[in-house]
């Protein structure tokens, strides 16, 4: 009871009223306007920034047609094989010599290309539509390389036409020889099986690859070309490989997507 009438006491004849009143330190103040600038800087970059995102993928160089897998028409033994793997040849053009019972058949390619591999040998017994080569379509040495990226299918969607794309060349350490540029030039409408994936590249192994987490978009992409380099193609350091690039070699992309304003992430 004490105590409170010293309060009370206290409240009716107040002290030190002639003391001016400090509402805030310095300090305080100079946090405050630090805040302020932060958030009134953060609104404006949201407003009118962007913000650049990638999408990585596995790619593979190739010639823009892709490949076909050459089957045997015929049942039979395998007593010539005509073509050697590389070699490119025109339309039409014998591959190998099956002898069967009604005597001796030709397989031959269906379309212009190169071969890129040879699954028969010579006195292998082979059965009616077993694949004997790969063959990819390419008519002229100096057809211009392609890299196929193959993207997950949920990020397809987003990927602008013509956007830039960094390629890591497995056969170019990047270190030494930096990253192949490109541009995407076309991005497939639908995902891909891995048969389809094989059915272009000639390939059923790299058809399981590129679906082992699920069915890609394949994306095509144009190489820029340069004619300082000696792959004829242009690379982020100045000279690049000192080697021409060869289809069927593989490559990792990152493709550069739509710049995106910080408010949209907000937005509904």
């Amino acid at each position: 009871m004490q105590f409170r009438q010293q309060a009370l006491a206290k409240l009716q004849s107040p002290e030190e009223l002639d003391l001016p009143v400090r509402f805030a330190r310095p300090q305080g103040w100079l946090v405050l306007s630090v805040t302020v600038l932060v958030v009134a800087a953060a609104s404006v970059w949201a407003v009118t920034g962007s913000v650049a995102s990638t999408v990585s993928a596995s790619a593979i160089l190739t010639h823009g047609e892709g490949s076909y897998i050459l089957q045997s028409p015929v049942a039979g033994q395998v007593t010539a094989v005509l073509a050697e793997e590389g070699e490119r040849l025109p339309a039409n053009s014998p591959v190998l010599k099956v002898r069967s019972s009604d005597g001796d058949s030709v397989v031959r390619t269906v379309a212009a290309g190169r071969i890129t591999a040879l699954a028969a040998t010579i006195g292998q017994i082979i059965q009616t539509g077993a694949n004997v080569a790969a063959v990819e379509k390419v008519a002229h040495a100096t057809d211009p390389l392609y890299a196929t990226v193959y993207v997950p299918a949920e990020n397809a969607a987003s990927i602008p036409a013509n956007a830039a794309v960094d390629l890591t060349v497995s056969s170019a350490p990047t270190q030494t020889y930096g990253v192949l540029r490109g541009r995407v030039k076309a991005v497939d409408r639908s995902a891909e099986s891995a048969q389809q994936i094989a059915a272009f590249l000639g390939d059923s192994q790299l058809g399981e690859q590129f679906t082992k987490k699920g069915r890609p978009v394949a994306v095509l992409v144009k190489l820029d070309k340069s004619a300082r380099t000696k792959s004829g193609y242009k690379w982020s350091s100045q000279d690049g490989p000192p080697f021409a690039l060869t289809s069927m070699t593989m490559a990792s992309a990152s493709i550069r997507l739509a710049d995106q304003r910080p408010l949209d992430w907000l937005l509904p």
